[in-house]
């Protein structure tokens, strides 16, 4: 087959046939429980070497700094202030990404440039690409079999993470992975469908009818996994009223928006004290 046929028929091929990187976003899971065993160091460096020349960068600035955590009173202090989760004590890792425009900002002044990326855009410039390498990272240590968790907490505790690593102006966590070998197999978590998040040249607003239709499974597989935690858990939903999953994500024992309201405005400040928000 030559010409335009060749073409079209390569890339059937290419929709149609799994890639390499198929099976591995496939074997994704959430690890929350962790061996006590190890990560070679050599491997780890070899992984965030990978992981950050293969991340794509906005300017290639590299504007994102890794903290390797794994001296067990450190990771005791982290675990106090990612909420007391116990897979933060149980694995021998924990990676923090940062956004750093500090280290950025330096080599700007002493090569006499002016000086930029002390504002809100250059937050999410350097955050953004602190998740991609963040990501690329997850993506490397899992084809190495090893397992990981991204912690929601560093948002919450962002000042506090911050001081406990020492960060400079201009440098705050963007987001943590705690990284070890899986002691446990998971089944894999439900997704939305993906007539629910993807879009064709412009945004389809779904009806009332398709929300529920787009939702459903999530509900019933997601309120069930919730059900089955230990009774003071379920007690404690009980009194706050809570009898489905989305009265769940808002209440007090998860996303609560008087929490977030707070949170939120926490972070203003320290973005204006950090100089992300001048």
């Amino acid at each position: 087959m030559t010409g335009s046929g060749a073409s079209r028929h390569a890339s059937h091929r290419l929709m149609t046939t799994p890639t390499a990187l198929s099976p591995l976003l496939q074997r994704h899971r959430s690890i929350r429980r962790y061996k006590s065993e190890p990560i070679d160091p050599a491997l780890l460096d070899a992984v965030l070497q990978y992981a950050f020349a293969g991340a794509s960068s906005s300017g290639n600035l590299n504007m994102v700094s890794v903290v390797r955590t794994r001296d067990a009173e450190r990771k005791r202090r982290l675990y106090e202030l990612h909420f007391e989760q116990d897979m933060v004590l149980q694995a021998p890792l924990v990676l923090t990404f940062c956004a750093d425009t500090w280290r950025t900002r330096q080599w700007l002044q002493r090569r006499d440039a002016r000086l930029n990326f002390d504002n809100l855009l250059a937050w999410h410039v350097a955050s953004f690409d602190a998740i991609i390498v963040a990501q690329t990272t997850a993506l490397a240590l899992e084809a190495e079999g090893l397992g990981i968790c991204y912690m929601g907490t560093t948002l919450h505790a962002m000042r506090e993470i911050a001081d406990f690593l020492e960060l400079p102006p201009n440098c705050l966590p963007a987001t943590s992975l705690v990284v070890g070998w899986p002691d446990e197999a998971p089944a894999q978590r439900d997704r939305l469908p993906m007539a629910a998040w993807c879009h064709d040249e412009t945004y389809q607003r779904p009806s009332g009818e398709q929300i529920d239709a787009q939702f459903h499974d999530r509900e019933v597989k997601g309120w069930a996994r919730y059900q089955s935690l230990h009774e003071g858990f379920l007690a404690r939903m009980a009194e706050l009223g809570v009898d489905s999953l989305a009265k769940f994500y808002t209440c007090d024992l998860k996303y609560a928006p008087k929490r977030f309201r707070e949170d939120s405005e926490k972070l203003r400040v320290l973005f204006e004290e950090r100089g992300f928000l001048p």
